[in-house]
């Protein structure tokens, strides 16, 4: 079990509208912005996602082959945070819909933070 990931950002202040909007449709919150670091979480539950620049000091920059898989509880969830993120400052890597398209087991939206990192929100059968 992954107990936390961070995510960089070239400016942290700005990928929030973004991770408040996505993070937000799948039920997550933020709760805390300090120091240059924001952290999310589920609703009631301590945070596993920190937004922050990287330790090094150098710029932010997306990973090749790098993506985080959200777990969403349904597919409306997904689909509104697809658009939230669209509308958020997102760019669009993958449309909501079953992957592969006649899959039944996996249904997911795929989006590039401000930064250029690559994100999955999805859900389940029976989600």
């Amino acid at each position: 079990m992954i107990g936390y990931a961070t995510m960089g950002a070239l400016d942290v202040a700005a990928a929030l509208p973004f991770y408040d909007a996505v993070l937000g449709a799948i039920g997550y919150k933020r709760t805390f912005f300090e120091g240059g670091w924001a952290g999310y979480g589920p609703a009631g539950e301590a945070e596993n996602l920190f937004i922050c620049p990287p330790f090094d000091g150098q710029p932010a920059r997306a990973g090749n082959g790098i993506m985080l898989g959200f777990l969403a509880p349904n597919r409306e969830a997904v689909e509104a945070a697809y658009q939230a993120g669209l509308a958020s400052g997102g760019r669009d890597e993958g449309a909501p819909g079953p992957r592969p398209t006649d899959s039944t087991t996996f249904y997911g939206a795929y989006l590039r933070d401000p930064t250029g990192n690559k994100l999955c929100v999805f859900t389940r059968p029976g989600g």
